[in-house]
């Protein structure tokens, strides 16, 4: 089983993963780049979708609602996104206002509700761990929201410091110590031609593999510890959408081998 997508963006829709790769039950992803005035349209049937705005400006309007400027940073590194989320069987058409650049996440979903934004205004701003794990955090998507599945959010890492460090995994529900969800990191960095690398690893080793991960890499993690380290020099960032079937929260159990790290 491949639990890392690469993928040579190319204009419009670039679906990178679908229900059943990596082992994924809850969530396809994409990224979807438009030129100015460019449009996608679709409906979004059995599944809920949410948008984060990576860079650029766009319109997002569809059935009874209409978003008319969503976004304003340039790029990952320059400042907090902007989050739409629509409900299942709902239109909705993407208008660019300028270049723009926008990751797609998926999930089957019932679950009826309104479309609406997250601004930037709406982020929580997390600092998490310290020293050579230290790693800033925004959190866009959470259980405050509305949603059938999904938690959001995007990390920034340093200068070669590790990330999702020690390792942690969320596999089963066990509130409030852990929760059940799965989960798609993607990936870029600045300078663009930096490199990160990914392990992915189960407790009985079911899943233990090691990837160099680059500029608009992918990868599935439907279980297990996820740490990530950065290569010096460069600034490495990460989107992530987590997906739970019961609960959606922002808690984790870390490898016991590793623990004594944080102490």
């Amino acid at each position: 089983m491949e639990y890392k997508v690469s993928c040579a963006l190319k204009p419009g829709f670039n679906k990178i993963s679908s229900i059943g790769d990596g082992e994924l039950k809850l969530t396809e992803f994409a990224i979807i780049n438009l030129a100015d005035k460019q449009r996608f349209a679709a409906n979004t049937g059995g599944f809920e979708v949410a948008l984060v705005v990576l860079g650029g400006k766009c319109a997002v309007k569809g059935d009874g609602f209409e978003f008319a400027t969503v976004g304003e940073r340039p790029d990952v590194f320059s400042g907090k996104p902007y989050t739409v989320y629509i409900p299942c069987n709902t239109a909705y058409e993407i208008t660019a206002l300028g270049p723009v650049d926008i990751a797609w996440a998926a999930s089957p979903s019932t679950l009826k509700t309104d479309a609406y934004v997250i601004g930037p205004d709406q982020v929580i701003d997390c600092h998490i761990g310290k020293g050579s794990y230290e790693r800033d955090a925004y959190l866009m998507l959470t259980e405050k929201f509305p949603s059938a599945h999904f938690y959001i959010g995007e990390a920034f890492v340093k200068d070669g410091r590790h990330a999702s460090f020690p390792p942690h995994r969320h596999d089963f529900d066990n509130p409030p110590v852990e929760v059940d969800m799965e989960e798609v990191y993607f990936f870029r960095f600045k300078p663009f031609q930096g490199y990160g690398i990914q392990k992915i690893y189960t407790d009985d080793r079911s899943i233990d593999v090691t990837y160099t991960v680059e500029e608009n890499d992918t990868t599935l993690i439907p279980r297990g510890y996820h740490p990530v380290i950065g290569a010096p020099g460069y600034d490495m960032y990460y989107l992530w959408v987590m997906a739970g079937e019961v609960n959606r929260k922002f808690v984790s159990v870390q490898d016991p081998a590793h623990r004594w790290v944080a102490m």
